[in-house]
């Protein structure tokens, strides 16, 4: 069941990765991977702990070096860019830990991310007052994630909840072509994952980003997801859509830990 790379759209792949491979000694994490990402959709990454679903993140945000394989972006190769590069091409990055400035505010945050997109220049504590426009977009990506009231509250200091909520103001701040989220709703009590989920399906419904998620809980991945793949020792088993995927053999297998029925397979 096991299709090819291209095979969810006809259209040249916004993200794409040839044979990406990671080696940590001996151990493979993420072995000879080939996948193709393209506008509009919303891929998830699934499979057991040790899977090599954040190595491949990793891989492709550039947070560590490849041992063997290449990303291209548009179809230019940034396997040799630097993180801070990847992001300029267009990669944007939530991790499962966040990733703030946690001594500045929410909105000071986000500041920083609308100055750095709008390449106004290297000081980032100019005078704010002569970018009324700037601190207009700053102001409404706030609101997108529901944190107004929180704007004057320094990041460190937000709840859990509210600090994933921030980090995916930043991307928004930054207007990526590619969203990627590791696990958006980890430690998010049930009253705050909702507004994670309605953010990226924000994000999926503008019609021209590509998302890619990694998550754990398969009731998200169904809501939210057009196409799952599957990673199993660091190595891509299954890509399909949605439906497809979870019901077959291999994915109950490895990733559910239950055994495959052989009179289905036998029945087929």
């Amino acid at each position: 069941m096991t299709k090819p790379a291209n095979a969810v759209s006809s259209s040249h792949p916004v993200l794409e990765t040839r044979d990406l491979t990671v080696r940590f000694g001996g151990h493979v994490a993420v072995n000879a991977v080939s996948c193709a990402f393209h506008a509009g959709s919303l891929t998830a990454i699934v499979g057991p702990n040790g899977a090599g679903k954040t190595t491949y993140f990793n891989l492709i945000s550039g947070q560590i070096p490849s041992t063997a394989g290449e990303v291209f972006m548009f179809g230019e190769n940034i396997s040799k860019l630097p993180p801070p590069l990847r992001t300029r091409r267009g990669i944007g990055r939530a991790f499962q830990l966040t990733n703030l400035f946690p001594f500045l505010t929410t909105l000071e945050n986000i500041r920083i991310a609308v100055q750095a997109r709008a390449n106004t220049g290297l000081n980032l504590w100019s005078m704010w007052s002569s970018h009324k426009e700037l601190i207009e977009k700053a102001e409404y990506i706030l609101e997108q994630v529901a944190l107004t009231h929180q704007r004057f509250t320094v990041a460190k200091a937000l709840p859990h909840g509210d600090q994933r909520k921030l980090e995916v103001g930043l991307m928004l701040a930054l207007e990526p072509e590619v969203f990627m989220f590791d696990e958006p709703t980890a430690g998010m009590s049930v009253d705050e994952v909702p507004v994670i989920l309605d953010l990226i399906k924000k994000i999926k419904d503008q019609g021209n980003k590509t998302l890619l998620l990694v998550e754990h809980k398969m009731d998200v991945v169904r809501e939210l997801a057009d196409r799952i793949i599957v990673l199993h020792n660091g190595t891509l088993v299954a890509d399909g859509e949605p439906n497809e995927v979870i019901a077959s053999a291999v994915v109950q297998e490895a990733y559910l830990g239950a055994a495959p029925d052989k009179s289905k397979e036998a029945r087929a």
